[in-house]
């Protein structure tokens, strides 16, 4: 049976930014490999003026927001200046209670903060209007230090490549690692981001911005079945282990081992999505050993254990 695709509408307001119209448009584009449908809107059919120089011609209106299921605004110039129109707080407001999810990229959060939607939720937005944020919607509690935020049915991200990061862990939410990981792939993109970030799952993969080790955590990643110890990690970075722990720390924020338990952790979800390999054949391969070793695991990091978590992916 056909998957029917989730309608997701990007509504661009006054002062646009065009990274943040983009990138959401661009991960859930309509094509045969995503399930998804996106329209972009503006608050009215027409031509929206953007920041950078740039309009938008939009031909769809508020309507495409009583047709989706999520909704996504889009980051815009002088947010603290600048309120979005009533009709749009209005729409996100219905929206909302109507049972969909919003999402905001950067500054967007100040249209969803001028709908109340983050009353008494924890959000971000850009570090230079975090604080602005705060001041002009003291029942937001304001996250500085993250990527973006997760609060279920109202989710947002810090400056336009975070807005990546966000779009990716909606895609993971929804159909999970391998879908992401593809998506991931075809944007030239890390699937994970390491930092404080509230994701699904931390980064498992070198981050492109820093090759600190990038070469021994590639080897890792194809040997996450064998022993991989702290001194055979270090010994292919051709550095003491005390030197490559510490270094590793300050490249990637977390210690040596607590990387490979965790891309052990994500090949494991990547297994028990796409084959249909038994829970301790997927922990040996895996390099966890045991089933009860990876049950442990999950459910520690994951908060679920793996056989539920297929059932949820391969229903």
């Amino acid at each position: 049976m056909a998957v029917r695709p989730h309608r997701v509408a990007v509504l661009v307001l006054p002062g646009a930014k065009p990274l943040d119209v983009g990138i959401p448009a661009q991960v859930f584009a309509n094509r045969p490999s995503m399930p998804y449908e996106v329209r972009v809107c503006g608050p009215s059919v027409g031509t929206v003026r953007g920041g950078d120089g740039l309009a938008y011609a939009v031909g769809r209106g508020l309507e495409a927001v009583d047709w989706a299921q999520t909704v996504f605004v889009p980051g815009y110039r002088f947010p603290a200046d600048t309120p979005p129109p009533p009709e749009v707080v209005t729409a996100l407001r219905d929206a909302h209670e109507r049972g969909k999810r919003v999402a905001a990229i950067s500054t967007g959060a100040f249209a969803l903060a001028a709908a109340g939607l983050l009353d008494g939720r924890r959000a971000t937005t850009h570090w230079h209007y975090t604080r602005v944020l705060q001041d002009r919607y003291p029942g937001v509690e304001v996250d500085e230090d993250v990527l973006f935020v997760d609060e279920g049915s109202v989710l947002t991200s810090a400056g336009a490549a975070s807005g990546i990061d966000l779009c990716l862990h909606i895609v993971r939410r929804d159909h999970g690692v391998g879908l992401a990981n593809h998506v991931a792939r075809r944007l030239v993109s890390a699937p994970h981001r390491s930092g404080g970030q509230a994701q699904y799952i931390e980064r498992t993969v070198p981050d492109s911005t820093d090759d600190t080790f990038a070469t021994t955590r590639e080897w890792a990643l194809r040997h996450l079945g064998d022993a991989l110890t702290l001194d055979a990690l270090a010994a292919h970075a051709n550095v003491s282990a005390r030197t490559f722990s510490r270094r590793f720390v300050e490249s990637t924020g977390s210690t040596p081992m607590q990387w490979v338990l965790r891309a052990r952790v994500d090949l494991a979800r990547e297994l028990l999505e796409r084959s249909d390999l038994a829970v301790d054949q997927v922990a040996a391969r895996v390099g966890l050993g045991t089933d009860a070793n990876l049950r442990l695991h999950f459910r520690r990091i994951l908060g679920i254990s793996p056989t539920a978590y297929r059932r949820v992916f391969q229903q």
